[in-house]
């Protein structure tokens, strides 16, 4: 797998590559409109709330994330042509991960990855979280990009583990969130902090939920079947390492409603329809309505435990029993809320320059 992109979108094109344990990762995004000035301090304030933080149970990896502008900006602004942005790997150590090379982790892409290549990627190579850099900082573009339409994506922790913090308002989800934890209730900032420590001195570690909303959408975005708006933000969205999951609006829990309480009411308001509720988290046949985009992602454990688990030995082919070394995340959605606003904005700015053809 060495050597190659990924890619995502049509009119806004991007393209990932490197790998976690390589001497860079890079993003190419294709598609921004010449004349775009981006704020540079702004877009490092947007990349460092993807760092880890110690009293969270971040990770002790300290990569600086300073996006390298290799070409596709002039004098601070864009010229029409790729912007490629390069983020050096500094922080990197593969005596960590000597053991694993023939003993896969459990729940990581460890062993898929032999299954197809025939080798274990050091570090998780191409399936690690370090790919997020590159999409946050492609990401944090098209999030300005994005503002100067009007439109804001914003997200905080829904959840980790069962502690719950308060959910958006599905008509008005604008809400401040705390300074020091991304939560809009301080007590559940205090409650999942205690959740995640209580994880990290048991050596093990908690998912969770992250809650994001865009407003300022213009109705009409999008289409249905292989068009719709669920589905390419859904696409951008998996391709986030540990994702596991994604429901808009009411999603799951609408399984249990009633169509009475699940429909969204209309009305007539000022001479202009007006909702009276936003079940369907502003997409109706895959289609935007122009009110708020209400979706929540789920964020699996981080596999990487010092917990010890059952495994193999790909070169002995024995039963074998893993302990995992090295610097890991406890939880890892924490770091994740920008990364998700970042994958939302890009999949959101594509289809509005496609239709916009």
């Amino acid at each position: 797998m060495d050597n190659k992109t990924y890619c995502f979108g049509e009119k806004l094109r991007l393209e990932i590559s490197g790998e976690s344990h390589g001497p860079f990762v890079g993003a190419a995004l294709s598609g921004l409109p010449a004349g775009f000035r981006p704020d540079m301090e702004k877009l490092a304030a947007f990349m460092k709330r993807r760092s880890p933080s110690p009293e969270n149970g971040g990770t002790a990896r300290r990569e600086k994330d300073i996006p390298v502008f290799v070409s596709g900006m002039r004098d601070g602004e864009t010229d029409g042509s790729t912007v490629v942005i390069m983020l050096d790997n500094t922080d990197v150590r593969k005596e960590d991960y000597d053991l694993i090379s023939h003993v896969p982790r459990p729940g990581h892409a460890d062993l898929a990855a032999y299954m197809k290549t025939g080798s274990i990627p050091s570090g998780g190579g191409a399936f690690s979280g370090r790919m997020s850099a590159p999409l946050c900082a492609a990401g944090g573009l098209v999030i300005q990009l994005l503002e100067e339409r009007g439109i804001r994506i914003f997200s905080h922790l829904f959840s980790v583990g069962e502690i719950f913090d308060i959910p958006y308002d599905p008509v008005d989800p604008t809400r401040e969130i705390c300074d020091d934890f991304p939560c809009v209730s301080s007590r559940s900032a205090k409650l999942m902090k205690m959740e995640i420590e209580s994880a990290r001195r048991k050596g093990d570690s908690v998912g969770g939920v992250i809650e994001c909303a865009v407003t300022g959408l213009p109705s009409g975005l999008g289409g249905p079947l292989y068009e719709g708006t669920e589905g390419r933000i859904a696409s951008a969205v998996f391709a986030v390492p540990a994702v596991k999951g994604i429901e808009f609006g009411s999603g799951f829990s609408s399984a249990r409603m009633r169509g009475s309480d699940n429909n969204d009411g209309y009305r007539i308001r000022e001479g202009r329809i007006a909702f009276e509720s936003n079940s369907s988290g502003g997409i109706l046949g895959g289609i935007t309505t122009g009110m708020p985009l209400i979706f929540r992602t789920a964020v699996k454990p981080t596999p990487s435990i010092a917990l010890p688990q059952h495994s193999v030995d790909l070169e002995r082919m024995e039963d074998t029993v893993l302990e995992i070394e090295g610097r890991h995340d406890t939880c890892i959605a924490v770091r994740a809320l920008p990364v998700i606003e970042a994958s939302c904005a890009i999949a959101v700015c594509d289809m509005i320059l496609k239709e916009e053809m």
